[in-house]
């Protein structure tokens, strides 16, 4: 769950908020650029963004985890050899291509690596590559080279926010969370709207600190964040190529209490999650699945996350219709599949607080169901709107709460619990994703 329950007005109000958690921790700088270019392989104009982050100097502390997909992009492995690095001084970022399976794409990585190395005066094994964006694209080598000048030109310590704008494709906002902890803080930043399903989206993360943790705590920590964070979250099931998630220390401020740290670093992490699935393309209802009463934690999550992928529920929740014959059935399938001797005779489910199946038999009455449709509505993050010139477009470019469709299940069979977020399926997520290229 969030660490708060936030709501926005207007968009004004949300980047007031983003603004107000900005600042950066000491030690750290960050900057972007923008340029035009032409993809080789689909010749009509488009625009690309590099941000830059920037430590003041090399440091040994630093962490990531990357995609599990089998088909990972150049950045990320190349971001897999930096994890042997004495020590990282830099992330530089690209979107609107990812870098994937493209013909020399690890070559073309490190070139640009080399370059803002030499720009930064460090080694080009210290800084770390990411991309983002369309599959199978070569990157624009020498328009992004010539661009970088003006990165490095715009770096400042001041605020985060033009790096969590710089890293966006289909986003509708940029996404930031903070924490203060003793002298220091941890901030972060992701992107992410779709093809989202980490398992540790297309997604992005870069989180920093001036707290001085070991670089082998600072990893196990990470670890330990990301499997109850980002791994606890699907937007549409798909495990993008590119997914990172990098946790840079400057060291600037010491670290007294590690378990403090850890846990700030976990509510940022969770807060992010969220906050990819609350951004997610299309996405009008965060769906919450709490799974309790589980053989162990993974049985939970598994379940936890049959739930919020299956497509004719996340149908049935963007339709602000409580068809909870499609909840059950999408819990039925997932355990005769894969645990069938699980046993369901004291299975509870409930959607909004509302009891709705037990003891192997649907709870439901005329007043229920009225209850069940107010808690949809109340979730709802914009209503659906007509096509404009066959296009579906948000009404808004801001989370304007944090309320979800709130759904526990109770298996009765044993301790395991997972929480676990996902999106409803909308038009706007099938007109974003039929059009992504053109």
């Amino acid at each position: 769950m969030p660490s708060t329950n936030l709501t926005f007005a207007n968009q004004d109000a949300h980047r007031a908020w983003l603004a107000s958690q900005a600042a950066l921790p000491a030690g750290f700088r960050a900057g972007t650029a923008r340029f035009e270019f032409t993809p080789r392989e689909a010749p009509k104009p488009a625009r690309m963004t590099l941000t830059l982050i920037a430590s003041d100097e090399p440091t040994p502390d630093f962490a990531a985890m990357f995609t599990r997909n089998a088909f990972p992009g150049a950045p990320v492995i190349v971001g897999r050899k930096r994890l042997g690095e004495p020590a990282i001084g830099a992330i530089i970022i690209n979107n609107k291509i990812s870098n994937v399976c493209a013909p020399d794409g690890v070559e073309t990585a490190e070139r640009i690596c080399a370059e803002t190395a030499r720009l930064l005066g460090i080694a080009p094994a210290q800084v770390l590559p990411s991309s983002t964006g369309v599959i199978g694209w070569r990157l624009p080598a020498d328009a992004i080279i010539a661009a970088l000048p003006q990165a490095v030109a715009a770096l400042s310590n001041d605020s985060i926010m033009p790096a969590a704008e710089g890293i966006v494709t289909t986003d509708l906002y940029p996404k930031i969370r903070r924490a203060a902890v003793g002298k220091g803080s941890i901030v972060g930043i992701a992107k992410g709207a779709g093809m989202i399903e980490p398992n540790m989206a297309t997604m992005l993360v870069y989180i920093l600190t001036d707290l001085a943790v070991p670089r082998e705590i600072l990893r196990d920590m990470l670890k330990r964040a990301v499997d109850v964070s980002f791994n606890t979250i699907s937007i549409d099931s798909d495990t993008s190529t590119s997914d990172t998630v990098a946790l840079v220390s400057s060291g600037k401020f010491p670290c007294d209490d590690y378990a403090a740290f850890e846990a700030a670093l976990t509510q940022v992490c969770r807060d992010l999650a969220e906050d990819v699935v609350r951004n997610g393309e299309g996405v009008r209802h965060v769906i919450a699945v709490t799974v309790k009463g589980a053989p162990d934690r993974e049985t939970a999550r598994a379940l936890g996350k049959a739930i919020i992928n299956a497509p004719l529920f996340k149908c049935a929740v963007a339709g602000n219709d409580p068809n909870v014959g499609r909840l059950v059935q999408a819990i039925g399938k997932h355990v005769g599949a894969h645990m069938p001797a699980l046993d369901l005779s004291r299975l509870i489910a409930r959607m909004g607080g509302v009891e709705i199946f037990a003891n192997g038999a649907f709870r439901l009455d005329p007043e229920k169901e009225k209850a069940l449709v107010a808690h949809l509505r109340g979730a709802e993050l914009y209503a659906s709107a007509p096509p404009k010139d066959g296009v579906f477009a948000p009404p808004i470019q801001f989370p304007p709460h944090e309320r979800s469709v709130e759904i526990e299940i109770d298996l009765a069979n044993g301790q395991g619990a997972c929480a676990v977020f996902g999106g409803d399926l909308t038009h706007e997520y099938v007109s974003e994703n039929a059009d992504y290229r053109s």
